[in-house]
């Protein structure tokens, strides 16, 4: 038996030789992290210097945002330096790390969903009293509830699983999963199989509960109400259910993925599912919010077409 602090390095075994490819690979998944990178940049920087999108909804917004670069970048850097190599290695430290960046990036998208969806019961439920009800304090206090919960109960699970000892440093996935260094311990992981159950519980219980309430609440305002509030729930609505919807998509199959023997799934699909969770959801919601909401598109033209503009006045003067 050894300590897993005494392995320099495990091994991901879900890669394969993908030859000339490999190039082709390469550019396609670049070409994603760049859409994830602009995209949701772009939206961050819109709502942080528009002062007419300083309000609760675009706050939670843009925590969503910020979510979709930080667990985007947990994967696509790491996974376009493998797709180049032919070593597929990746050192301890770095794979505990990997892992607490994409497993605190689901916990956090999960509950910045529930959020925002109690903050839209609010505004179609008490469209009069939401001010009241959604005050700055109120908005910093949930906004610490999406981030910090998620990253206190992940850091526990990093820790009860760097305390395991390994018997191999064989992973078969294309990057590091908590629960298949688990499957390579030789000690007792019951602590660490009760733990995560209970977190798992009331990571995923709480959020689900509060996502079910609030739009049970929302489809009775909107059978009992009049046809503009139908809309304005369906306009609100909409992207933020396209959004859950793809998310428990993409966490379903990881799941699946992780607990599940797929060994006959082809492999080039494997890579594509298993990274869809990190891929689908930073690529819809940018999509998703920036084009449906008005505020959020007329902002981004002005800001677009002033940088166009500043930069054809400055080469204009250049010139001249």
């Amino acid at each position: 038996m050894i300590n897993s602090t005494h392995i320099p390095y495990f091994t991901l075994a879900a890669y394969f030789d993908t030859g000339i490819l490999k190039c082709f690979y390469f550019i396609f998944i670049l070409f994603f992290y760049i859409l994830i990178v602009c995209s949701n940049l772009l939206l961050i920087v819109v709502i942080c210097m528009n002062r007419s999108l300083h309000e609760p909804m675009y706050i939670f917004l843009c925590s969503l945002f910020v979510n979709e670069l930080f667990g985007s970048t947990a994967l696509f850097p790491f996974l376009l330096v493998q797709i180049l190599s032919d070593i597929h290695t990746i050192s301890a430290p770095f794979c505990f790390l990997q892992v607490f960046c994409m497993y605190s990036y689901g916990c956090v998208e999960f509950t910045n969903l529930a959020i925002m969806s109690y903050d839209r019961y609010l505004a179609i439920c008490y469209p009069l009293q939401y001010n009241t009800h959604m005050t700055s304090t109120k908005v910093t206090l949930l906004i610490a509830v999406i981030w910090l919960p998620p990253f206190v109960a992940v850091f526990v699970t990093i820790c009860l699983t760097a305390s395991l000892q390994l018997c191999g440093n064989i992973i078969n996935k294309v990057h590091c999963d908590n629960y298949s260094i688990i499957k390579l311990a030789c000690s007792d992981t019951s602590v660490n199989n009760i733990y995560e159950l209970i977190a798992a519980s009331l990571i995923f219980c709480a959020p689900v509960s509060l996502i079910l309430y609030t739009y049970m609440r929302i489809l009775k305002v909107c059978f009992s109400g009049s046809k503009q509030t139908r809309q304005k729930a369906v306009i609100t609505c909409t992207p933020h259910l396209t959004s859950l919807f793809n998310f428990f998509f993409g966490s379903f199959y990881y799941i699946l993925h992780s607990r599940f023997n797929m060994s006959s799934v082809p492999n080039m699909l494997q890579i594509f599912l298993s990274s869809y969770f990190f891929t689908c959801q930073p690529v819809l919601n940018p999509v998703l919010y920036g084009l449906n909401m008005s505020k959020i598109c007329i902002s981004c033209k002005i800001l677009l077409l002033g940088f166009v503009g500043r930069s054809f006045n400055i080469q204009r003067f250049s010139l001249t």
